[in-house]
This record gives structure tokens, sequence and C-alpha cells, in this order.
């Protein structure tokens, strides 16, 4: 990717909605909402404090999050649909049961 995000920013792709509900009824395009769950495929370099000094982000490229319904402006970077939002738009990180039993 050519795109490098400034500041608080972060690059998302988003993560396609399931095609069936868990009964196993197909969901026609028309009737899908856009998926709230992501990729993070890049970040800024964070901001700076009241004394000037770097405070780096959270979120790291890879991350699997949530973000609210509305956040983030869509750009098309490379033909390739992405969203860039501002760290505080995201509502939290998915951990797999993986990662959750190496941090315990």
């Amino acid at each position: 990717m050519h795109f490098r995000p400034l500041h608080d920013r972060v690059v998302v792709r988003r993560i396609d909605a399931e095609e069936k509900t868990s009964g196993g009824i197909i969901i026609p395009d028309t009737a899908k909402e856009k998926p709230q769950e992501g990729e993070v495929v890049a970040v800024g370099p964070g901001v700076r404090d009241d004394r000037g000094a770097l405070v780096g982000l959270s979120v790291a490229p890879g991350d699997h999050i949530l973000f609210g319904k509305w956040s983030g402006t869509e750009v098309k970077v490379d033909g390739e649909e992405l969203l860039i939002m501002k760290e505080s738009d995201i509502l939290g990180v998915i951990e797999t049961v993986a990662e959750l039993k190496r941090a315990a």
C-alpha cells in the first residue's frame, strides 16, 4: 500500500459480513448492513501530548477491531475500499482465545 496515515489516524479494511444467518437464511446484498468489524492495515505515529512527547497508538497493523457504524471516511487506495478513522473511533480490539491464553 502506498498510503501512510498521519497523527492518530488508522487505516482499516472491513471484514465481510456473513452471507447467511445462524438459521441458514441467505441475506441478499440489498439487506446487508456494512460490517463494523475490520482489520488494521496501517497506523499513524501517534499524537503529541502537552509536553511535546509522542504518544503511540494502542492498535497495530493486523489487529481485528470493532468500530462505530458511522465511523471513519471511506476511501479507495490502490483500487481497494478502505476506511480512515481516528483511534478514538475504535471501540475495541477483538482477541482470539489463543491470544487470551498467552496473555494469562
